[in-house]
């Protein structure tokens, strides 16, 4: 992998109830991101509050390192999950595809079910954000299914990363 197709990502979990010992999906996340070549920049483990998910993210927008974000958790329908609330008014412009197409994967997981999701995803500051639910399948589905592709410079027609450096033009 060349460097211009070498991407920095941050990595963050959103749980009250996670941490470095219990959390799965943000490991699982980092690992395949490495493996398909990238460099994981920053991680870390926020609680369920808009301040809190807002301000993490912010530093890393504000990183020039970090091309992309990847969330995992708070996505669902409870009052804790707060994630898009957070993440949907930093965006510049929202990917509307990659939840279609999140749901479509994730209808042949789990079915309707899939409707309790609001996985997200979306450009700020020239930097991708994606916000995928917090289970293991739901991470797998995301990646495995999209973001793998989607941060693959040879993935034809078209890919995120042959687009990157336009994000920021006006």
């Amino acid at each position: 992998m060349s460097d211009e197709t070498r991407l920095g990502f941050a990595v963050m979990t959103i749980s009250d109830t996670r941490d470095a010992a219990s959390d799965k999906t943000g490991p699982w996340l980092r690992e395949q991101i490495a493996a398909a070549g990238h460099a994981i920049i920053d991680h870390g483990i926020v609680p369920d509050t808009i301040e809190t998910i807002r301000a993490r993210l912010q530093s890393w927008l504000d990183d020039p390192a970090i091309h992309a974000v990847i969330t995992t958790g708070g996505t669902g329908l409870t009052g804790r999950d707060v994630t898009p609330e957070a993440i949907r008014p930093m965006l510049d412009k929202e990917i509307d595809g990659f939840s279609v197409v999140f749901h479509q994967i994730s209808f042949q997981s789990v079915g309707v079910s899939t409707l309790q999701s609001r996985a997200l995803a979306g450009i700020a500051k020239a930097t991708y954000v994606f916000a995928i639910p917090g289970s293991m399948g739901a991470c797998k589905d995301a990646w495995n299914g999209i973001l793998r592709h989607e941060f693959d410079a040879t993935h034809k027609p078209c890919n995120l990363v042959e687009i990157l450096p336009r994000l920021g033009e006006s």
